[in-house]
C-alpha cells in the first residue's frame, strides 16, 4: 500500500496523546508524598489544617537531602520528608526525654506501620545529637521553637545549647524552617510559658542574632479567628492557631 506524502504529513502534525505526555512529566516530590496511598487517615486529616504541600515546597524540601526534624513528636513530618528525600536522602527524628513523652503512642504506631521510610529516629538530649557537623541541608522546627523559652520540672532546653547544635549539624547555607503559633505582638518569649506561643518579631529577631539570615514567609497557616489569648490547647482553637512560616538559611562567615 502505498502512503501519500500528505498523509505522512498530516500524521506527524497530530497532537501528541495526553497520556503520553502525562507520562513523561515527573510528578512533584511533595505532593506526591502527600497523595501517597498508604498514609493514615489521621494524617490526612490534620493535612487539611496544616497544608505540607504549601510549607514544604516553600521551605525547599526536595529529593537526596539530609533534614533533620527537632522535636518531631509523632513524625508527622518526617515520614512526609522521608518520602520526598527518597533513597538518597535522609531524615533524622529528633525527640529528647520530654518530647518522647508528648509523642507517645503516635509515634510508636508510625514506627510499627513501617511508613517510617529514610528515617532515622534519634532520641537524645541536647549537646548529645551526634549528628555530624555539616551534614544537614535543612533543620525543621514545627511548633517548637517556643519551648526554648518553656521551662518546667521535666523540661529545660537552653536556646544557646540548641542553637550550637543546630548551626553545627547544618551545612552553610543550610536552611532553618520554623512553623509556630503566633502569640500577640510585643510579648516577646513570654507567651510561651502561659500559652505554647512565641511573638514572631521576637523569633525573627532572636534567630537572625544566633548566625541567620531571614528569607521569606507565606501566610498559608494565618488565623484570623485566633485572637492569640488562649492556649494552643484549649479546645476552641486547638489545631486552628495562628501559626507563622518562616524560612532562615545558615549565613556565611564573612572571612577576615
Amino acid at each position: 500500500m502505498r502512503v501519500s506524502f500528505a498523509t505522512l504529513l498530516l500524521v506527524a502534525l497530530l497532537p501528541t496523546p495526553l497520556s503520553n505526555v502525562y507520562a513523561a512529566e515527573p510528578a512533584d516530590p511533595v505532593t506526591a508524598a502527600v497523595n501517597a496511598p498508604d498514609r493514615s487517615p489521621a494524617d490526612r486529616e490534620r493535612d487539611t489544617r496544616d497544608h505540607p504541600v504549601d510549607v514544604l515546597q516553600f521551605f525547599g524540601v526536595t529529593p537526596g537531602m539530609t533534614v533533620a526534624d527537632l522535636f518531631a513528636g509523632g513524625g508527622y513530618y518526617s515520614e512526609l520528608v522521608g518520602r520526598v528525600v527518597g533513597g538518597n536522602g535522609k531524615v533524622y527524628l529528633y525527640n529528647n526525654a520530654a518530647y518522647q513523652g508528648f509523642a507517645g503512642d503516635a509515634l510508636k504506631e508510625r514506627i510499627a506501620s513501617g511508613r517510617l521510610v529514610n528515617v532515622t529516629v534519634l532520641n537524645a538530649e541536647v549537646g548529645a545529637l551526634g549528628i555530624p557537623a555539616a551534614s544537614v541541608d535543612m533543620v525543621l522546627m514545627v511548633m517548637s521553637y517556643h519551648d526554648l523559652y518553656y521551662k518546667s520540672e521535666d523540661w529545660a532546653v537552653a536556646p544557646a545549647a540548641l542553637f550550637h547544635d543546630v548551626s553545627a549539624m547544618l551545612k552553610p547555607g543550610g536552611v532553618l524552617a520554623i512553623v509556630d503559633h503566633a502569640a500577640t505582638a510585643g510579648s516577646g518569649s513570654t507567651s510561651a510559658q502561659t500559652l505554647h506561643r512565641i511573638d514572631e518579631a521576637f523569633a525573627r529577631a532572636d534567630i537572625e542574632s544566633r548566625g541567620f539570615k531571614f528569607t521569606g514567609s507565606i501566610d498559608v497557616l494565618r488565623s484570623p479567628a485566633d485572637d492569640h489569648t488562649k492556649t494552643v490547647f484549649d479546645p476552641a482553637i486547638q489545631g486552628h492557631t495562628d501559626r507563622f512560616v518562616y524560612r532562615f538559611v545558615k549565613a556565611t562567615p564573612t572571612p577576615p
